[in-house]
């Protein structure tokens, strides 16, 4: 497989270029992007730098991609790495810093001329510095072992972006002007230029065993497609990609030992593959400001056949399926549960069989062991579909994976972490017998330092999962770190909870608008700048009652914080003065009584208004508004329509938005105000 050039050094040609020159191998061909035009230029070998260029003072150590907003095309370049690891003899780095350079000389990136193009590059800076983005020059990180084994000879001489699995090429959207003149030239290939990243985790630590070195990885890829944030991404769109879709790879190294410990020479090499996504059906849950958000499921017609799209991918990809579903049996995620059970019954796929586990009801009372009892549902799957075993003596895989364990719950965080990680123990203890590292009788529990570090790497690797969707740490990760349910840990999830509700309510407009940008599903037309991206248009009342409420709660604290001498309380220092000692305290009872109720009406009131309009208080996304969700009034479930106002015209502050049971078209006004929608395939 071709690998890329690690290190670039750029040089800035006034206003005319952009030259990327790499520092490794000397004479190789540099790279041009010209500033007025947008042109991409491969150099012939050794070509000579402009006597005018200057050296740009950082180190870069891979071309992101370039992205289009409003006046500008820019350039985005990484300029920070941190090694993560080893991982079949290749580094693996994550991304740290950034640069982002615009073609358009007048442009600049820390002054931007307009405000749409300031608020796009915030929402870009934001995107970045706020994923954990790895990437290795020399392994496709995006493609499990399994496959890789058996592409390995088509695969050879072809470049890393060629072969990335198209769900987990992050920055493909990205990279699509650098892959569009790879293709129109042969003599302007830009692979060692393409870099591709994942949006996920990863993680490897040694370890010694009764005498065998082992080195136990997890890594998790992040499918860019219905990329998004908890409650603006859930369920399935029309082309079978479910939101928050992951692949999680578990892989066991068995080194041969060396004086110095781990050994360079891998003589085993096991593999278990796991994946996550949001149940796949059309359904959402609308945030109203309130604690639980109102849940909807909507009947269309076409929720069958975008199932049947994402169950025959996994298939085609994974073999057999199991559908482990983790969601309450009733109450909130009752009818979502039941949703989800019809589609699979009317499906009726021999190549699935789904597996329902009341989480909540089985491990209340923080008997968190009962996860057991899961584990001996699946057994008979788990040992069926098995796990990839390579021997480095044997031309064969002593063992391949059949099918993959599809784990959900609600948002596929919390209750999903815990039930991949015991799926994933039981494989382990399996491939550990098998290798004969553990006896038949032995667990990885009789030996502290590979399960201690087993159940940091997976609470590891749930944090990162749950930062990505819900903004949050995940919670019941004192289990998965621990083996122990605590009451400790049970109050930090309350802490986590209440900042999942903050940002998931008031901040994850902007992320989400962020996901969208940077990954293609929404872009921007030349000259398109809605004052709708970054003005408030809501009705004054609405605007202003947040600031009453706040005003309120002032006041009433002031009157009681503050000395009754310091006339703060409605002049009560002018009543003392016109009236005898008795007349002015029981004036000053009064005037306190009308003081509190005053404020405390109108903090009542005000705190009212915006709970009964609560959508309008929400951080929805601006750049693809979720109008025909919020508004939808088709066939389906709803456990509510809180949030909307009260109903009655003359004490709203304006009409309902209309409603939508279909998909909105796009008119001409929309692609004027709104831009195009783009999907990268």
């Amino acid at each position: 497989m071709k690998t890329l050039h690690q290190r670039l050094n750029l040089y800035i040609d006034s206003n005319e270029t952009y030259i990327f020159v790499p520092a490794e191998p000397v004479g190789a061909r540099s790279l041009t992007i010209y500033r007025n035009s947008g042109d991409v230029v491969l150099n012939p070998p050794n070509t000579p730098l402009p006597a005018s260029a200057d050296r740009s003072g950082k180190t870069i150590y891979g071309i992101l991609g370039m992205v289009t907003l409003v006046i500008s095309e820019y350039i985005i370049i990484i300029t920070g790495r941190e090694l993560r690891g080893r991982f079949m003899g290749h580094n693996v780095y994550r991304a740290t810093d950034y640069d982002i350079l615009p073609l358009n000389p007048d442009v600049s990136v820390t002054n931007p001329p307009n405000p749409v193009e300031a608020h796009l590059l915030a929402l870009a800076r934001s995107h970045l510095y706020g994923g954990y983005f790895l990437y290795s020059y020399g392994w496709d990180l995006t493609t499990k072992l399994q496959t890789q084994w058996g592409t390995i000879q088509e695969d050879a001489g072809r470049a890393l972006w060629e072969v990335a699995d198209d769900r987990f090429f992050w920055n493909k959207f990205l990279q699509t002007r650098f892959i569009d003149v790879t293709n129109a030239n042969v003599d302007q290939n830009l692979s060692p230029y393409i870099l591709p990243i994942i949006y996920g985790t990863f993680d490897i630590r040694p370890a010694r065993v009764n005498g065998h070195y082992i080195r136990l990885c997890l890594m998790s890829r992040r499918s860019r497609y219905r990329a998004g944030t908890r409650y603006f991404r859930r369920g399935i769109d029309r082309d079978g990609h479910v939101a928050n879709f992951v692949e999680t790879e578990q892989v066991l190294f068995l080194d041969s030992p060396s004086q110095d410990g781990v050994g360079d020479e891998v003589s085993a090499q096991l593999s278990f593959i796991q994946t996550r996504g949001s149940m796949p059906m059309f359904w959402a849950e609308v945030n109203t400001l309130r604690y639980k958000p109102d849940l909807q499921v909507m009947d269309l017609e076409d929720t069958a056949e975008a199932a049947k799209k994402h169950f025959d991918e996994m298939i085609q990809i994974y073999g057999d399926t199991s559908l482990v579903s983790l969601v309450n049996h009733n109450g909130h995620e009752k009818p979502v549960k039941e949703a989800y059970e019809q589609g699979v019954t009317h499906l009726n796929h021999p190549n699935l069989r789904y597996q329902y586990f009341d989480f909540h009801n089985e491990c209340k009372h923080m008997r968190w062991d009962r996860i057991s009892v899961l584990i001996d549902k699946m057994e008979e799957d788990l040992t069926r579909q098995g796990y990839f075993h390579l021997d480095s003596h044997k031309s064969r895989p002593v063992k391949l994976q059949q099918g993959t364990v599809r784990t959900n719950c609600m948002d596929n965080l919390d209750r999903t972490n815990v039930a991949q990680a015991a799926f994933a123990k039981w494989t382990l203890n399996k491939q550990l017998r098998a290798l004969g590292v553990l006896n038949e009788n032995e667990s990885i529990d009789s030996y502290d330092d590979l399960v201690k570090d087993f159940r940091e790497m997976w609470a590891d690797h749930a944090n990162e999962i749950s930062i990505a969707y819900s903004g949050t740490g995940a919670l019941k990760t004192d289990f998965t770190r621990t083996g122990k349910r605590t009451k400790v840990g049970a109050l930090e999830d309350g802490y986590k909870s209440v900042m999942r509700y903050l940002k998931n309510n008031f901040f994850d407009g902007a992320r989400q608008d962020a996901f969208d940008l940077m990954t293609g599903t929404w872009t921007p037309s030349r000259g398109w700048s809605p004052a709708s991206l970054i003005a408030d248009r809501r009705p004054l009342i609405t605007r202003a009652m947040p600031y009453v409420l706040w005003f309120s709660v002032f006041m009433i604290f002031a009157g009681l914080t503050l000395p009754r001498t310091s006339g703060a309380c409605l002049g009560l220092c002018t009543f003392r003065a016109h009236f005898s000692t008795k007349h002015t305290s029981a004036v000053a009872d009064y005037s306190l009584l009308y003081y509190f109720l005053l404020w405390f009406l109108l903090a009542a009131t005000s705190f009212t208004f915006i709970i009964v309009h609560g959508i309008e208080y929400v951080n929805w996304p601006r750049l693809l508004p979720l109008s025909d969700i919020i508004y939808y009034d088709g066939p389906g479930f709803r456990s509510g329509n809180k949030g909307k106002g009260f109903g009655v015209t003359a004490l709203d502050p304006r009409p309902a938005a209309p409603r939508m049971t279909h998909k909105r078209g796009n008119s001409k006004l929309e692609e004027i105000e709104m831009g195009t929608v783009r999907k990268v395939e």
